[in-house]
């Protein structure tokens, strides 16, 4: 897809626009305690990209409808299953580094969900352990495909049309930069009136966690243009998009509630310490693709 300037600003500008006021109406009913609309809106803000593409009259039928499964395999199987082995490595890295922060007892859980609720799957055998490894068979199984169904409205946007423009503009991983930096931005609202992300009390909130998450993108966004790329189908970074969103709070299980304000360093895979695999991964991508698409 070239690059067309009045293309390019009105897609950003209606995503934005869409996008934003989507995530700060989720984050107003956030704060009021009220997450059976904050969860729905925010999803809904998922389709933003795709129907800002549909405005700016992108040529949404030569992204890739087909799933091409049979010919991508191995590159499906990679979607599906490295965003948990990534988050995996991120969390033993950075308990390893950081052990006093690792709690086993499930304290973390406690304070999320409250003691009624753990005690009660406590009396149906499901002790914190018990509850990851349910947690972790779901995120290889069904949920990548679910969450998928709602990462496909950003893939189309960003991956689909915002990153082959500014790939033909500025080659291809200096267009995978500022689009990454382009998504991560496109997530402010929702985490600095809602603590998405991060929370809202941190060293140097709201605008270290604005910084490092605009980081995260960057190199998630390698990864996901990388699998659409190489599948020429929009579905590769969807279902992977779709398979980080269900395993990236997994690790916080384990954390020690007593540290849940430094969520900056991990250990969910957005954090500085357990991002490094995925950064490694996605430097050896940058290093291996060379032609855009």
């Amino acid at each position: 897809m070239t690059f067309e300037k009045k293309k390019f600003t009105v897609y950003i500008v209606f995503t934005f626009l869409i996008g934003w006021i989507l995530q700060i109406a989720a984050s107003i009913f956030a704060l009021s305690a009220n997450m059976a609309l904050f969860s729905p809106l925010l999803s809904l803000a998922m389709f933003a990209p795709l129907a800002a593409a549909f405005i700016a009259k992108a040529d949404l039928k030569s992204i890739g409808w087909k799933p091409q499964i049979k010919k991508n395999i191995k590159m499906y199987l990679c979607c599906w299953f490295m965003p948990a082995v990534i988050t995996v490595l991120g969390a033993v890295l950075f308990y390893a580094v950081m052990p006093g922060r690792l709690d086993v007892s499930g304290a973390y859980l406690t304070a999320q969900v409250g003691e009624a609720v753990v005690q009660q799957l406590s009396a149906a055998g499901i002790t914190p352990f018990v509850y990851i490894i349910i947690a972790l068979v779901q995120c290889l199984t069904y949920a990548p495909l679910i969450n998928m169904l709602f990462a496909v409205g950003e893939e189309a946007g960003w991956r689909g049309v915002m990153y082959p423009m500014l790939k033909d503009r500025y080659g291809i991983n200096k267009g995978r930069v500022i689009g990454g930096i382009i998504w991560g931005a496109w997530h402010w609202p929702v985490m600095v009136l809602a603590g998405y992300e991060y929370g809202l009390v941190y060293w140097g909130a709201p605008f270290v966690g604005m910084a490092l998450f605009c980081i995260c993108c960057v190199v998630m966004g390698i990864l996901l243009d990388w699998s659409y790329q190489d599948t020429d189908s929009i579905w590769a970074p969807a279902i992977a998009h779709g398979a980080f969103n269900a395993v990236a709070t997994l690790p916080m299980i384990l954390l020690n509630p007593e540290y849940a304000n430094q969520q900056i360093l991990g250990p969910a895979p957005i954090g500085i310490i357990a991002m490094l695999p995925m950064i490694a991964l996605a430097v050896l991508v940058s290093f291996k693709t060379t032609k855009c698409k």
